[in-house]
């Protein structure tokens, strides 16, 4: 049981403390305490509580808050220091209790009440940072709260920081900086994220796959099931209502109750597993599709989820009543000639050495690749989803496992009907790949589509084309 308490998911952490408390509690050890204590129940707690937040831990003159909104950590933690200026207006400076702030957003893992690991290492040294009486936050938080609140940070650039293996972005603000902002700033922030088109909420469980893994899985909307394998690098929270992916969550759990999970290495699931291959890729399906407790349904897949779900299908035909495939490959790219394997190598190289890096340089690479047509603010976001789903070193073995993948003398065997969809312009799976696929599956139809991204974007023609195709395959074959 206490294996099952201790889970992964993405949190905003606000770490602050008093500057200057060696020296307060030395000059007056019990004024500083019952200073201290008033400060807390008057403006910190109170306002923490406001923004949705959960105190974790106290540390003396520190505290710990986490948040599932960095919006909601970013005005709360702006409000906490105009709160203590205006305590502090009165006091002598030398007296004052003046908080540092430092916020950060990622991937924290939960055991109980507790929360640890770099996402909380990290606030904690953007607060030692900090001015007195100031605000510093992650690259990862400014670009979450960007266009969202009316507060513009000051880009304090790439800092190295104790015991954080990778440099960290850092944007602040000092004290002056928090006085001056609008008193309607933050209030237009929440208003605007309040009225923000939103998806149903989605319900996120975890199940234990037969090697002991802990597996998180998702389910949102009503009517008949409809199950998405997972692909290279997914986060069931991050991802939910982000600007590459909440248009297919929202389209495809329209009219079905939509089953998705993070594959084993990645996302909300464990990430600390010994096996990260193919054939643990389809066994954790089984295992999710067995506790979301469904029957029978057609099968999603994109990209590499693809393959996984054909190896799936064939392994359970009672299951799967039709095959969605796009984007898709039958054989890895360690298998499409030495040029291609070289390449592939490669790449598995770059992502041990520069996954892990505050500068997104690194991501940006795989993300044109993914997205070429997509938006600044669509790029930031797959820079950020690439880094939160997964460690280097598992981005780096989920890579690999990908490369070697080769389920070609399946293809022959699928007997269910099968929908193929694929982009011409696609750089990650070319083209021919989804072709080849296709003409390989008994009776499969092949859409090609005109577009030039590997993940397909609301905003490009072959969205529409797609929803098209998809709605009429699940109507004909229900």
């Amino acid at each position: 049981m206490a294996q099952e308490q201790v889970t992964r998911r993405l949190a905003a952490i606000l770490a602050a403390d008093v500057v200057g408390y060696s020296r307060l509690m030395g000059d007056d050890e019990m004024g500083t305490l019952q200073a201290l204590k008033a400060h807390r129940r008057s403006v910190v707690d109170p306002t923490i509580t406001s923004h949705n937040g959960r105190i974790v831990k106290t540390t003396g003159d520190g505290l710990l808050a986490e948040f599932a909104s960095v919006i909601d950590a970013v005005s709360c933690a702006v409000e906490m220091q105009r709160g203590m200026a205006t305590r502090n207006a009165d006091i002598p400076e030398n007296d004052r209790i003046v908080f540092r702030v430092g916020i950060n957003v990622g991937d924290i893992i939960f055991d109980g009440d507790d929360i640890f690991g770099d996402g909380v290492n990290v606030a904690a040294r953007l607060e030692a940072l900090c001015e007195p009486g100031g605000l510093c936050i992650s690259r990862s938080a400014n670009d979450q709260i960007r266009d969202k609140l009316s507060v513009a940070f000051n880009d304090l650039g790439e800092q190295t920081v104790k015991n954080i293996s990778h440099t960290i972005g850092v944007f602040g603000l000092a004290a002056s900086d928090i006085a001056g902002i609008a008193d309607d700033a933050l209030t237009a922030g929440q208003i605007v994220q309040a009225v923000a088109p939103t998806l149903a909420q989605q319900e996120i469980r975890y199940c234990t796959a037969t090697d002991g893994a802990m597996i998180a899985y998702a389910t949102v909307g009503s009517g008949p099931p409809l199950v998405k394998a997972p692909h290279w690098l997914t986060h069931l929270e991050f991802e939910w209502e982000s600007p590459v992916w909440s248009h297919l969550n929202r389209e495809m759990s329209a009219d079905h109750t939509l089953v998705r999970f993070d594959q084993r290495g990645n996302g909300l699931s464990d990430w600390g597993v010994e096996d990260i291959s193919f054939d643990a890729f389809v066994r954790d399906m089984e295992t999710v599709v067995e506790a979301a407790g469904v029957d029978r349904f057609p099968l999603l897949g994109i990209s590499q989820g693809c393959s996984m779900s054909v190896a799936y299908t064939l392994r359970n035909p009672e299951r799967v009543s039709c095959l969605i495939l796009y984007g898709g490959f039958a054989r890895g790219t360690s298998h499409r000639g030495q040029a291609t394997r070289e390449q592939a190598e490669a790449t598995v190289t770059m992502i041990k050495h520069g996954w892990g890096q505050d500068n997104p340089a690194f991501r940006q690479f795989f993300t044109t690749g993914f997205i070429p047509e997509a938006t600044p603010e669509q790029m930031d976001w797959f820079n950020d989803l690439q880094k939160i789903s997964a460690s280097p070193e598992n981005a780096a073995r989920l890579r690999e496992t990908s490369n070697e993948i080769e389920v070609t003398s399946l293809l022959a065997e699928v007997k269910v009907p099968t929908l193929v969809l694929h982009c011409r312009g696609d750089a990650i799976v070319p083209f021919d790949e989804g072709r080849r696929m296709a003409a390989m599956i008994p009776g499969a139809k092949f859409v090609p589509l005109e577009g030039n991204n590997h993940l397909m974007l609301e905003t490009e023609p072959a969205w529409p084309r797609f929803l098209e195709e998809v709605r009429a395959f699940l109507k004909e074959t229900s």
